[in-house]
C-alpha cells in the first residue's frame, strides 16, 4: 500500500501514449505517421485475408480437376460438367439467379423444365470451362468439329488479302471451338477477355485462352489501343458481345432491351473489316461441335449491325436455351 501511495500517478491518456511509443517510433522511422501505420497494418491484414479467401475459393475447382486428371479428355470434361450441373440444380442461390433470368424470356416454362434447364446449362458450362483450361488438348481434336457456313470463306478472303477481321459470338455452346477451327485453317485469332479477381483462376484461365490463339487483350483503354493496332496490321480478333455494357446502347436481346456495346461494329466500319457471327454448338453427347460461320453482317451503321448480331444470337438461344450462360445479368440497368 505504501509503495502504491508513493508511486507516481499516470492518467489513462499517458498510459496509452507510453504503450504506443514503440509503434510511434517505428512508424516515424519508416516515414509514416501513427495513423498511417494503422492503415498500413490494416491493408496488410486485408491482403492476407483476401489471399486466403482466394485459396479457399479455388479449392473446389482444383479438386475437381485433380480427381479425374488420369482419365480420357471427354471423361474429365463430362465429370466437371456433371459437378457444376449438380450445383446449378441443387444450390439455391445459383438456381434462383438462373431462374430469375430465364423467366424473363420463358415466363411460362414449368418448374420441372426450369430445373432441367439449370442442370443442363451447368453441365454445358462446366464442360466449356474444362475445355478452355485445357485448350491445347481441346484444339487437337479437330475430328470433333463439323465446320460450315459462308462466313469462313469471307474470313479466308480477308486473310489472303492481308486484312483484319472481327468474329463476334456469345457465351453460347463452346465459343472456343470457333478459334480452334480458325487456327487449324491458318488464321490464328486473338480474343478480348475480362481479367479475373481470383489470381488462381486468372492464371489458369489466361493460359488456356492464350493456347487458343494470340494476342489476348484485357478490357480497358490499354487493351483497346492494342486491339486497334492488331486489326490494322491484318490480325483477327474474337469478341463475345453478349455481356452487359453499362455505357452501351439499349438494343433488343431475346425480346428485351439490353445494354450492348457498339465497339465491334464501329471498328468494322472504321477500318473496313468483315464482322462475322460464329458459333460452336454442342451436338450429340456434348463432346462434338457444329461450328458455323454465318454470313458477314452487312455494313450499314453500328446500331443496325449490332442489332443484327443480337438477333442472330437470340435465335440460337431460343432454339437451344441450355447452351447459353444465363448468369450474365444481361438485362440489368436497361
Amino acid at each position: 500500500s505504501r509503495f502504491l501511495a508513493d508511486a507516481p500517478k499516470f492518467s489513462a491518456q499517458q498510459v496509452h501514449c507510453d504503450a504506443m511509443r514503440p509503434l510511434r517510433l517505428a512508424a516515424g522511422r519508416f516515414g509514416v505517421g501513427y495513423s498511417g501505420a494503422n492503415r498500413h497494418m490494416g491493408t496488410m491484414l486485408s491482403r492476407r485475408l483476401n489471399t486466403s479467401w482466394q485459396h479457399v475459393r479455388y479449392i473446389p475447382l482444383l479438386s475437381a480437376l485433380t480427381v479425374s486428371r488420369w482419365r480420357r479428355f471427354e471423361t474429365r470434361s463430362r465429370a466437371l460438367g456433371s459437378a457444376i450441373g449438380w450445383v446449378m440444380r441443387w444450390f439455391p442461390p445459383a438456381r434462383r439467379r438462373f431462374e430469375r433470368e430465364l423467366l424473363q424470356v420463358f415466363p411460362d416454362m414449368p418448374r420441372g423444365a426450369r430445373a432441367k434447364a439449370s442442370r443442363d446449362m451447368g453441365r454445358n458450362m462446366g464442360q466449356t470451362l474444362f475445355e478452355i483450361l485445357h485448350c491445347a488438348e481441346f484444339q487437337a481434336q479437330q475430328d470433333k468439329f463439323d465446320v460450315s457456313g459462308p462466313g469462313l470463306a469471307t474470313l479466308q478472303a480477308a486473310h489472303a488479302a492481308g486484312k483484319g477481321a472481327i468474329i463476334v459470338s456469345g457465351h453460347f455452346g463452346q465459343w472456343e471451338a470457333v478459334r480452334a477451327v480458325l487456327k487449324a485453317h491458318g488464321m490464328e485469332t486473338g480474343a478480348v477477355y475480362r481479367p479475373q479477381t481470383n489470381r488462381h483462376y486468372q492464371r489458369r484461365l489466361l493460359a488456356g485462352i492464350e493456347a487458343g490463339g494470340r494476342p489476348i487483350l484485357a478490357t480497358g483503354a490499354h487493351g483497346t489501343k492494342a486491339l486497334v493496332r492488331h486489326l490494322r496490321s491484318g490480325g483477327f480478333i474474337a469478341i463475345l458481345l453478349d455481356e452487359k455494357y453499362p455505357q452501351g446502347a439499349r438494343i433488343p436481346f431475346l425480346g428485351r432491351p439490353a445494354l450492348t456495346s457498339l465497339a465491334a461494329a464501329e471498328l468494322a466500319l472504321k477500318y473496313g473489316l468483315p464482322m462475322v457471327p460464329a458459333y460452336g454448338t454442342r451436338t450429340g453427347d456434348g463432346s462434338s461441335f457444329s461450328v458455323e460461320f454465318e454470313e458477314a453482317i452487312k455494313h450499314t451503321d453500328s446500331l443496325t449491325m449490332t442489332r443484327a448480331f443480337n438477333d442472330s444470337l437470340s435465335a440460337r438461344i431460343l432454339a437451344k436455351p441450355d447452351q447459353w450462360y444465363w448468369l450474365l445479368r444481361r438485362w440489368d440497368g436497361a
